[in-house]
């Protein structure tokens, strides 16, 4: 996510481009939207880094830029990735704290007069909203369409595979329909940077987070890949490569005990016996606390991390027909905040399959976590045997 780590010409190219659609439209009277699009780790965030520094160094030193003097956010949706942003902030000389805010916080401030925005730069923008959220104060009907009413130019990165709750539900196709009024260009980053592995797994992944599964491919020389028939058994590999490189945890699906009580809440898989993670109230991610490799990472503490060896625990929603099939059990999903009733969504076949997708996407997001490896335990016995030996 840093603004110091290098970029590929490729991206060096989009940010050129970014900075130049910026400057053509800074002026204009109506906003105009720059699009990236890309799966799990293909260095969405770290273009975005780039970009708003290079923005912020415009705006507040270059007397001669077009960009001088305006007032620019860098938004995020996830409070975890917040504080890394924050903290990346109070490292650079012309990046502050207060830049990097959550939507709802800057909205609010909009719409009272408290500030005025020219730029933002979105990250994470599958994560808007798009329904009212009393328990977020958000009582608008879409925070992206309440930004672009507030925004001169808006720069989003977008991954619809990445969307894990009603309320913040979005495809490619909703979010085009809400931007085709507006002037805007899109981008479409693939290379994968995060995982050192081969391909073939990635693409692996991305059919099996389709509901197509297929036998498990090599990981690569430079990437371990491992299925544990004991979900402990894989907890002490995690364990030991956190002691040997660090940024190692386990994570799991919904499916298990957990409820928003405050209290602590278990996943037992055999003699495997760990918490969920626990709400983070320190200004360090959930990810870097050195205890929290005796919990169980779930999508919301994981989302757009870096870990280095991930394990992760496949739960009861999803098994593997007799067939072959991926199976996906909503009555089997525990995450409630999931899927709470939305207005615009009515036919009962669409929302069973927009919800066996977000289950699909919550898998698809804790996958792609592992920069040196995946490991893979599943609660389903066809399906763990299937992934152990490629044989039903």
């Amino acid at each position: 996510m840093s603004p110091d780590l290098p970029l590929t010409d490729e991206q060096a190219r989009l940010v050129q481009n970014i900075e130049q659609f910026v400057t053509t439209h800074i002026n204009e009277s109506q906003p105009a939207i720059f699009t990236v699009y890309g799966d799990a780790g293909t260095g969405k965030s770290v273009v975005l880094t780039h970009l708003f520094k290079r923005i912020q160094q415009a705006a507040r030193i270059d007397p001669t830029s077009p960009l001088k003097g305006t007032q620019n956010y860098f938004l995020v949706n996830h409070p975890e990735i917040l504080k890394v942003y924050r903290e990346i902030a109070g490292n650079q000389p012309h990046l502050l704290k207060k830049d990097f805010q959550r939507p709802t916080s800057l909205i609010n401030q909009l719409e009272h007069g408290k500030t005025h925005a020219d730029i933002l730069v979105i990250d994470e923008a599958h994560l808007l909203l798009s329904q009212a959220d009393h328990y977020n104060n958000f009582y608008g009907t879409n925070q992206l369409q309440s930004l672009l009413s507030q925004a001169k130019v808006i720069i989003l990165v977008f991954d619809e595979t990445q969307v894990l709750r009603f309320k913040s539900f979005w495809t490619e196709s909703r979010l085009e329909r809400l931007l085709a009024p507006y002037p805007h260009v899109s981008y479409r980053l693939t290379h994968q940077f995060r995982m050192h592995a081969s391909d073939d797994l990635v693409q692996w992944i991305n059919d099996f987070t389709h509901g197509h599964v297929h036998p498990l491919p090599d990981g690569g020389n430079h990437y371990d890949l491992r299925v544990f028939a004991d979900a402990e058994q894989m907890r002490q590999q995690v364990v030991d490569r956190n002691r040997s490189v660090g940024l190692s945890r386990v994570v799991a699906t919904s499916g298990y005990p957990s409820t928003l009580d405050g209290g602590r809440h278990y996943i037992n898989e055999g003699h495997f016996h760990l918490p969920w993670d626990q709400y983070n109230f320190t200004h360090t991610p959930w990810a870097e606390l050195p205890e929290t490799v005796n919990e169980v990472g779930s999508i919301y503490t994981c989302q757009g991390f870096d870990l280095n060896y991930v394990g992760v625990i496949l739960g009861p929603p999803i098994s593997l027909s007799n067939t072959g099939q991926l199976a996906i059990h909503l009555d089997r999903y525990t995450d409630i905040e999931a899927f709470k009733k939305r207005p615009d969504l009515t036919d009962p076949t669409e929302i069973k399959r927009i919800k066996q997708q977000l289950i699909l996407n919550s898998i698809n997001v804790l996958m792609k976590r592992g920069v040196k490896g995946l490991y893979l335990f599943a609660h389903d016995a066809k399906l763990s045997h299937y992934l152990q030996t490629g044989h039903l």
